[in-house]
């Protein structure tokens, strides 16, 4: 088969395309023939070296961690699956998303609904569920106020729109040019840079930061004392605040309440740029530029 991957750990002059086997599904895990996959900033991290403590592979290594696919065989000891079921999920430790065929752990993996697209449900698994799981996190609720750090990517967005869904108030720090964006999800725009403290005039219940760094702390140290922050981005800094990261829920039944609120339209991925999986090193390139609105996703034919 063919996917896209890298030889070493460096940057992009690591990658290529790869000739490769097509798997066997083990116990508890289903073979799946991909037709989309979503390209998020993890999966250019994990070809740097930077996610070595947490994400183990084997070189040469694909690239990607979430995909909507048919199954076209399953291990031994699933019941939930079958031949030419359609499904999304995370891919199982070792294997990657950028390729004709994946192997999906059935545990991590949910139906399609016919009515949410193959693309769109490649893009449920790490930007949707880690917003959804950020939320659920801080504990907000109707009438609340949050402030989101870095909310016109993937997560951010995401958030602004379970948010809005649940009657939660959203200030959202993003760049200039997603401004419009922002607020056709409904959410107050602050620009980027350390200012955005000065402008902020009422009180927030809690922060989802996406960013990190000295963004965190300006907005740490400018809200009331005791305010919940959850980090996706840095996590050890939030926990000087008494924050804390997210703690991931990559199962069958959040993805499958995922697909539910995507095939709503409460989740509305906005999908922006889609690319052949011969051009996938395209796709990642413009994710790791770091400018793209909207989600990037590569398509299997």
């Amino acid at each position: 088969m063919i996917a896209y991957g890298f030889s070493e750990y460096g940057g992009p002059d690591t990658e290529y395309l790869l000739d490769l086997p097509v798997a066997e599904p083990g116990p508890g895990q289903i073979l799946v023939a991909v037709h989309a996959a979503g390209v998020n900033p993890a999966d250019w991290k994990v070809r740097a070296g930077n996610r070595k403590d947490t994400v183990q592979i084997t070189l040469p290594a694909v690239l990607g961690r979430e995909v909507s696919g048919t199954v076209v065989s399953a291990g031994a000891g699933v019941a939930d699956f079958s031949v030419g079921d359609h499904v999304f999920g995370a891919t199982a430790s070792g294997y990657g998303g950028y390729a004709q065929y994946t192997v999906l752990n059935a545990s991590s993996t949910a139906h399609k609904p016919e009515a949410v697209s193959w693309a769109a449900a490649a893009t449920l698994p790490v930007a949707a569920g880690t917003a959804y799981d950020a939320l659920r996190r801080l504990g907000v609720g109707a009438g609340d106020s949050i402030l989101v750090l870095g909310a016109g990517g993937g997560v951010g967005s995401t958030v602004l729109q379970l948010a809005q869904a649940d009657g939660i108030d959203v200030l959202a720090v993003a760049s200039a040019g997603k401004r419009q964006w922002i607020e056709s999800l409904g959410a107050e725009f602050f620009a980027s840079g350390l200012d955005f403290v000065d402008s902020i005039s009422r009180p927030v219940n809690g922060i989802v930061d996406l960013v990190g760094g000295e963004t965190l702390r300006a907005a740490a140290t400018a809200v009331t004392a005791g305010v919940p922050i959850v980090s996706v981005a840095d996590p050890m800094l939030a926990a000087q605040w008494g924050g804390s990261g997210v703690d991931r829920e990559r199962t069958t039944a959040a993805f499958a309440r995922l697909a539910d609120l995507t095939a709503s339209g409460v989740i509305r991925p906005r999908i922006d740029h889609a690319f052949p999986l011969e051009r996938a090193g395209e796709a990642l390139a413009l994710v790791e530029d770091g400018h793209v609105l909207g989600k990037v996703v590569v398509e299997v034919r």
